[in-house]
Formats: structure tokens, sequence, C-alpha cells
């Protein structure tokens, strides 16, 4: 594989993040599963890309409104607001990572079980389409 083995802790760090984030909603907003999930996740992308292309990714300037919000809402689940500090969270993670978005859905769709229901909902949707794949002339 391509990745290093401190890449692959970093995955592992970031793939826990997301079950616990999945954990916490599912148990209706847990305050302590939302925060784990969120810290696992920072740390998972930290030890992936390096602590200076991390800092460069929340601070570059068309990501702005996305740390923002990122971290508003990390701050208010922190402080008991859960339910709101998550929904304000996942506003920022749609802008910090809706470039990822399509290479996300391509790699879900190849996932054994769950991966031809990706297939459909992406096409049904139009999810997975490339935003400037054909230009009007």
């Amino acid at each position: 594989m391509w990745l290093s083995d401190s890449q692959k802790v970093g995955v592992a760090f970031c793939s826990g993040g997301g079950f616990f984030l999945i954990g916490g909603v599912l148990l209706f907003f847990d305050r302590a599963m939302l925060a784990m999930g969120n810290i696992l996740f920072l740390i998972g992308l930290t030890i992936i890309i390096g602590p200076a292309k991390t800092a460069v990714f929340f601070a570059r300037r068309q990501k702005i409104q996305g740390t923002l919000a990122f971290f508003s809402g990390l701050t208010l689940i922190f402080l008991r607001w859960p339910l709101i500090g998550f929904l304000i969270e996942l506003y920022g993670i749609l802008i910090l990572f809706g470039d990822f978005l399509g290479t996300i859905l391509g790699f879900a769709r190849n996932i054994p079980v769950v991966g031809p229901y990706v297939g459909m909902l992406v096409d049904r949707t139009g999810l997975g389409a490339r935003r400037n794949a054909e230009l009007p002339v």
C-alpha cells in the first residue's frame, strides 16, 4: 500500500473518530462520544498529512468559514450543547471537506456490502458528478 506506517496509524485514528461520531449521533448526540470522535479525527488528520500541512489546511483563505464553523461546533460540544454544536460542525465539515466528497463516494462504491447501495444513491442524486465535467459552450 502507498501509505507509510505512521499514516496507517493516522487512518486508524480517523476511522475511530468517524465511528465515535456515528456512535455519538446514534446515542442521541452523546457529548462525550462526539468530543472523542472529533479529537481522534483531528489527531488522525495531523498524523496523516503532518502538523504543518494540517495548520495550512485549516488556515486557507477559501476555507476559513468552514474552519470557524468546525471549531465553533467543537467548542459548543465541549460546552454541553451537543446538538447545536454538531450541526454547526457538520456545516464546517462540508465546507472543509466538500472537495473530497467525490473521492470518498468513489471509494465507498467499492466497499463489498454497502457499495452497490452507495452507487445507486450516487447515481440517483448526482452527488458523484464532477462539477466541471462539461462546461457549456
